[in-house]
């Protein structure tokens, strides 16, 4: 049966006018490039070289089969090109987003979780949650966003989504390590004058931060304001202040001179969870989110030191 790699084999021996040079250029031994030639001459029935010890010259036959060849190869390309187009189609592609600190914790051992197909398929935008919503669904190209809401405020979403717990993320203080350590069980009395990173006003993590301080009777000194989680937890490193940050938040980028206090006055956690458009709800949608889930209870906790 004639085969394919053979017409490309003599296309480049003619391109070359040698054995040798045709297989440097496809990769074979000068041996395979004479075997395949000798049984392309059997295939067809005639003689495409005119062999020496020193040389080849093709006959009129070897270059009249390579211009019909060029007509065959150009058609495989063609009909591998299509399969490749098929596949790709044919492939689910799940369109997925999540908020920055989550990307940083939760997404490299999602992304080990998956199947190679799943993860392949899947296509990554990181965002601020309110920003990721404006993609979801109808109004964008995602299938599903991880967002997080702090209590009940900020955040907003139509009631055609569908929301997926994830989990709860309850927030510790950020605290330098070369400060004096504050005693188990970390009482309130112990925070009370200390210089604080809280995020900026008028957000709604500020306003359920306010609102703790205030139910204790803290007016907090403010060292900075941030909502930059590791710019936070660098700023809580150089010794600038403490800071109350979301204990998965920080299991990935904790810093070395940062300790997380489980203060239990720190009422305060942040709900994750998923939430997708009820025509997006697919095969695909739901595997990502079961490998949400094992992927954040099995995150380690870091507390710094």
């Amino acid at each position: 049966m004639l085969r394919p790699e053979h017409l490309l084999t003599l296309r480049e021996v003619l391109r070359f006018g040698s054995f040798a040079q045709a297989a440097n250029r496809l990769g074979y031994t000068s041996s395979a490039v004479s075997q395949q030639m000798s049984a392309l001459e059997r295939e067809m029935g005639v003689e495409l070289f005119h062999r020496s010890a020193r040389s080849i010259v093709p006959t009129e036959a070897a270059h009249m089969l390579a211009r019909h060849s060029n007509v065959v190869l150009t058609e495989i390309d063609r009909l591998v090109a299509a399969a490749d187009q098929v596949r790709n189609q044919s492939a689910e592609v799940t369109r997925f987003g999540c908020f920055p600190s989550f990307a940083t914790w939760g997404l490299p051992p999602l992304l080990n979780r998956l199947e190679p197909a799943a993860r392949d398929g899947l296509r990554l935008v990181i965002g601020e949650p309110s920003a990721l919503l404006g993609q979801l669904g109808a109004k964008g190209d995602l299938d599903v966003v991880v967002v997080y809401q702090v209590g009940q405020s900020g955040l907003s979403w139509p009631s055609s989504l569908r929301r997926h717990w994830l989990a709860e993320d309850p927030f510790v203080v950020a605290y330098p390590a070369d400060w004096p350590a504050p005693v188990a069980p970390y009482a309130i009395e112990q925070f009370l004058d200390l210089p604080w990173i809280l995020n900026v006003p008028g957000t709604g993590d500020a306003a359920m931060t306010d609102a703790v301080f205030a139910r204790m009777g803290m007016r907090p000194q403010v060292a900075a304001y941030c909502d930059d989680l590791t710019a936070t937890l660098t700023m809580v490193a150089s010794g600038l202040g403490a800071a109350p940050v979301p204990r998965l938040g920080v299991s990935a980028a904790l810093p070395d001179g940062v300790l997380t206090l489980r203060a239990p006055w720190l009422n305060l956690s942040r709900s994750i969870f998923a939430l997708v458009p009820a025509d997006r709800d697919t095969a695909a949608v739901t595997e990502l989110l079961r490998a949400m889930e094992s992927a954040i209870r099995e995150t380690p906790v870091r507390h710094g030191g």
